[in-house]
């Protein structure tokens, strides 16, 4: 049984329709990745998620629990990041982050300290002297301290530097590990490719893609750079081949992915001295859905 799962959300704002019939399911220790450029409805459908708005039609459920009339319920068991992070200005970080660990009603303050430490926090300081990441920092270590179920992350990484990038990662590998669940919605693709076990991919209010990246992998084309000590005959004439180029004796061009093999079989017939085969990035499965189709 799913722990999150939505059915067919929808949600209009006057005559503007910002979600037509979004379906999500994320089952327990699954790290799911939701993505789409910027208005696409990836917060709107998180704040339904959160109990702050409420849909026009459609249901939303966490913990089998009904996401708008139980929110008091299931926020005891998620932690929520959003992308832009308000703090109160005369508080120090290490108060505020105490302030949320006391409301979850289970504080971990070793967690608390080992979190602090790894995201390089100065917990003394007060709010208004923080940078943008630093502020991302609180909420981060907050949410990460709770011993939330399911954390809903919208664009957690937001204003951090690449190491900081990476701490977050492994945090978030951790909860994986704990069997804890996770709904990342983010821009940055290779973080979303790095860690999580399914993506939905959101246009204009509308899911248009959902399944693992090996099943949504077949939508793009995968890079080949191959070295031969006998020039390729015939290349162009195969199946899902494009965009060949040759230089010397070694030859690039990409193959959609069902045809990966018979490609394979074709290059072996002229003695392969190097071969180099680079699977397609989720930011190229992304830009197929959005090139020339008015989206970012």
């Amino acid at each position: 049984m799913p722990i999150l799962q939505t059915n067919n959300i929808t949600k209009r704002f006057g005559k503007f329709t910002a979600l037509d019939g979004i379906n999500l399911s994320i089952e327990k220790g699954e790290i799911y990745g939701f993505i789409g450029p910027n208005g696409a409805g990836k917060t709107t459908t998180i704040r339904i998620l959160l109990g702050i708005l409420q849909a026009t039609s459609g249901t939303a459920t966490i913990f089998r629990k009904d996401a708008w009339y139980d929110a008091v319920e299931v926020h005891r068991k998620i932690a929520y990041v959003p992308g832009d992070v308000s703090l109160w200005d005369n508080l120090t970080g290490g108060e505020v982050i105490d302030l949320f660990i006391k409301l979850q009603g289970r504080p971990n303050n070793s967690r608390r300290n080992e979190l602090i430490k790894k995201f390089d926090l100065d917990p003394t300081k007060k709010c208004r002297t923080y940078s943008k990441g630093n502020r991302q920092k609180v909420a981060l270590i907050a949410a990460l301290s709770s011993n939330a179920e399911l954390f809903i992350l919208d664009e957690p990484t937001s204003g951090l530097d690449p190491l900081m990038e990476q701490t977050f990662q492994e945090c978030i590998l951790e909860l994986k590990e704990q069997g804890k669940s996770v709904l990342l919605s983010s821009h940055i693709l290779h973080e979303v490719e790095k860690l999580c076990d399914k993506v939905s991919i959101i246009r204009q209010g509308k899911i248009i893609e959902t399944g693992t990246l090996k099943e949504l992998r077949h939508l793009t084309r995968s890079s080949i750079i191959v070295g031969t000590k006998q020039e390729i005959q015939g290349l162009e004439l195969l199946k899902g081949i494009h965009d060949i180029q040759k230089k010397d004796d070694i030859t690039t061009f990409k193959v959609d992915g069902e045809h990966v093999g018979n490609a394979m079989s074709h290059l072996s017939k002229f003695d392969i001295a190097s071969l180099e085969c680079m699977p397609p990035s989720l930011e190229e499965l992304f830009m197929t859905h959005y090139e020339n189709k008015g989206g970012a």
